[in-house]
């Protein structure tokens, strides 16, 4: 399998170049008068940081995407209860379902388990709840989100770096300037968002690239994106138990957390 962590190099002097041009750096903004402007500011740090002239042409293309905004001021769901959540959110659907995909697909469950230590379970929980088993990944450009959020002061911080690595991504043609995902950002079946998909993604079909809307390529990158953050092959994985932890890696929501830990054990058992 072919990773992309050897790309991370390029990726870490960028952002350490970025710090040390901190003084020059584009200025952020709250609406979509600035956002032309900073552009233009970002696409020099960019090239800087060494960004070539295909990530540079996919950036000047972006547009501010207004329902990014929109959705990331509005975010509410993880406001309920664990069981409204659940409700919500499809669970029992999820383990139903789940239970079938793993059973489906069991050789490439088996293989990644063995590999990376992750149980199927999990990595069907994931996938059921962040893309309804990849019915619905997105319909936004993923390069105007990344670089609307970047640009956009509240989030600035966060999402600079993983525009970054989205240019970088276009540069390696992982992705393109018309790549689709999230209205954050996120690609593929279990939603990475640039950054970890350039630090995490593996080749999980054996084709030799990356490609996050390929079933096994993502299965296999969210397996190696937990072990990677301390995943303990045999120990268990509800509230308490050691992998729980590395649970909440994948996402900062308590009832999130606790929720895919409860439907994974229900579609391993």
């Amino acid at each position: 399998m072919h990773s992309l962590s050897r790309l991370m190099t390029a990726a870490t002097f960028g952002a350490a170049l970025l710090v040390g041009n901190a003084a020059w750096a584009a200025q952020c903004g709250n609406t979509a008068s600035g956002y032309d402007a900073w552009k233009s500011q970002f696409a020099q740090e960019a090239a800087a940081a060494g960004i070539g002239q295909r990530g540079l042409s996919a950036l000047a293309g972006t547009s501010y995407a207004k329902r990014t905004i929109s959705a990331d001021r509005n975010q509410k769901s993880f406001n309920y209860s664990l069981d409204k959540f659940m409700q919500i959110r499809g669970s029992a659907t999820i383990v139903k379902q789940g239970r079938k995909r793993k059973a489906r697909n069991a050789a490439l469950f088996d293989r990644l388990e063995r590999r990376f230590g992750v149980p199927a379970g999990v990595l069907i929980a994931i996938h059921g709840m962040e893309t309804g088993f990849g019915n619905f990944m997105g319909d936004s450009n993923v390069l105007s989100a990344i670089a609307t959020l970047a640009y956009d002061c509240r989030r600035s911080d966060f999402f600079t770096d993983h525009l970054m690595a989205a240019l970088k991504l276009t540069d390696n043609g992982v992705i393109s300037a018309n790549s689709i995902g999230a209205r954050h950002g996120e690609l593929g079946h279990t939603q990475f968002l640039p950054g970890n998909a350039l630090r995490y993604g593996v080749d999980g079909n054996g084709d030799g690239r990356l490609d996050l809307n390929n079933f096994a390529d993502a299965m296999a990158s969210t397996a190696n994106y937990l072990s990677q953050k301390g995943w303990q092959p045999g120990q268990g994985y509800q509230e308490g138990q050691p992998n729980f932890r590395v649970i909440k890696e994948w996402n900062a929501a308590g009832v999130y957390q606790k929720a895919i830990a409860i439907m994974a054990k229900k579609i391993d058992s």
